[in-house]
């Protein structure tokens, strides 16, 4: 396919899979581009490095890359998977391995799609066949719309009798029927509330009429989803997010302004809660995991068997932090494990606020540079959830912390960089390379010469004008050119 000026996409079960698929591919492939693509390759492998710190997953994933190969999955930095998606739609790469999130969500079609395996694994559930939906999603990628006259899916069979059970369950089958999962209760809560608390509904005869228009409705009768709507009620009633009078029913202050933060409603009871605790020491460690410990912070990041112990180590260092109270071991063994899966996700957040580097979270807790994203992105959200609540309700002495740990989870940074991150151009490396260069704050920065800044690493005479400027100064256009001629005397950043 390559060698024809084609391009392949595999399909993998599972994100390490996903990565071992294309090292195992890059020599090959390497062998058949030609310089001119080499070279492109080159650049697009040094813009994945150049997008946010330097990891040595990113390094991998750059040296992969320069092959005209790359993986694809849910583990990847935002910036990473757009820099791939991109080059490999410009034709650039020529084969990419991926899990099946891609066949869902990004429309990469190659001229060769395969299919390696037919079964997914989930934690805990072990190995299921695919729906026939998702291999016609991965299929149907086949065949590049304008490049290609045709298109091959290859679905791997390890027998002959593997081999006629996926033609006729797969490759001849016919797609299953979409359903509607609106039912589900968590889902429900949000929409429940939302309907209330923006006036589309104030009665339950009327909550009923609108449900009754969507999807779910129509495929399985109103009546099926009546006694959801009657027990989410019943909850937003107890929690005090809606009031109810007679046949009517309003969204009160509480109820409005979850709804407005988009939050689900048992992630704002868990909230409001925990602000009314006071445990022996309140840190940023309490807030973080009071926010991993709500629905909306997604799947947590569970500890492996081997780490355990030192997450239960931390627990009981910092039992005093908790405003979320710890469930017992033997009582409730799996509301404990996930207990620790959220105590984790709060060590993570605790260490990116501590400054510890990108590549150093991902090899102390196991982490892909995607999901500490998306973890931080969660935490963000909840965090501003988090201040609005307490502004609501008046916990005036908890703002200034809610604000503060907001801000350093948002930059990654210590309390003390919170000044010189305000800065723009300035993040957690040139914030740390200033502070420890003695510029603690903007009146430093403003006593500072131009040419001091711009001498320190990955300052430079540009960003040193940039800052300059933001805090009142001025620079000639003459003192910017003989900075520019010198700037290859920085100091390296080893020695900050």
């Amino acid at each position: 396919t390559v060698k024809t000026g084609g391009q392949a996409l595999i399909f993998t079960s599972t994100r390490k899979t996903a990565a071992t698929v294309a090292k195992k591919a890059a020599g090959e492939i390497a062998s058949v581009l030609s310089k001119p693509a080499k070279r492109s390759l080159e650049h697009e492998a040094n813009r994945v490095l150049a997008a946010g710190e330097r990891t040595s997953f990113s390094e991998s994933l750059s040296e992969l890359i320069k092959c005209g190969v790359a993986f694809h999955h849910a583990g990847l930095a935002g910036g990473h998977r757009k820099l791939i998606e991109d080059a490999f739609r410009e034709g650039k790469i020529k084969v990419l391995t991926a899990t099946p999130t891609l066949a869902f969500g990004v429309n990469l079609p190659a001229r060769t799609v395969i299919i390696q395996d037919y079964r997914r694994y989930e934690p805990g559930y072990g190995w299921y066949p695919i729906s026939v939906l998702e291999y016609k999603q991965m299929a149907g990628r086949a065949g590049r719309p304008k490049y290609d006259k045709t298109g091959e899916a290859v679905l791997i069979a390890k027998t002959n009798d593997e081999a006629d059970y996926l033609l006729h369950s797969y490759v001849l089958a016919k797609p299953e029927r979409i359903w509607s999962r609106l039912a589900v209760e968590r889902i429900m809560r949000t929409h429940v509330l939302a309907t209330v608390a923006a006036d589309y509904a104030h009665t339950e005869q009327g909550i009923h009429e609108f449900f009754g228009k969507t999807f779910y409705a129509f495929q399985y009768d109103i009546e099926a989803i009546k006694g959801v709507i009657s027990k989410i009620l019943k909850y937003l009633y107890d929690e005090e997010m809606i009031e109810v009078f007679g046949q009517d029913v309003n969204a009160t202050k509480f109820g409005k302004r979850v709804s407005e933060l988009y939050i689900d409603p048992a992630s704002a009871v868990i909230i409001r809660d925990a602000l009314k605790r006071k445990p022996g020491e309140l840190t940023a460690f309490s807030f973080l995991h009071m926010i991993a410990h709500t629905p909306d912070m997604g799947p947590v990041l569970r500890p492996y068997s081997r780490e355990q112990d030192e997450v239960e180590m931390f627990m009981e260092e910092h039992k005093c932090e908790f405003i979320v109270a710890p469930p017992d071991q033997y009582e409730d063994s799996i509301a404990y494990e996930e207990f620790l899966g959220e105590v984790k996700t709060a060590m993570t957040l605790n260490a990116w606020i501590d400054e510890v580097s990108e590549d150093q979270l991902i090899e102390r807790f196991h982490v892909q540079p995607g999901d500490l994203y998306r973890t931080i992105e969660n935490a963000k959200w909840l965090l501003h959830a988090t201040h609005e609540l307490a502004l609501l309700f008046g916990n005036k002495q908890i703002l200034p912390v809610t604000l503060e740990v907001t801000h350093r989870v948002e930059k990654g940074v210590k309390k003390e960089l919170l000044p010189l991150i305000k800065l723009e151009g300035v993040g957690r490396v040139r914030g740390r390379i200033m502070f420890n260069a003695g510029y603690k704050s903007a009146d430093d920065l403003k006593r500072a010469s131009v040419q001091d800044l711009a001498n320190l690493p990955l300052i430079g005479p540009r960003l040193a004008k940039k800052l300059k400027e933001q805090l009142g100064g001025f620079m000639k256009k003459e003192t910017l050119d003989k900075l520019e001629q010198n700037e290859w005397k920085q100091k390296a950043l080893t020695e900050y």
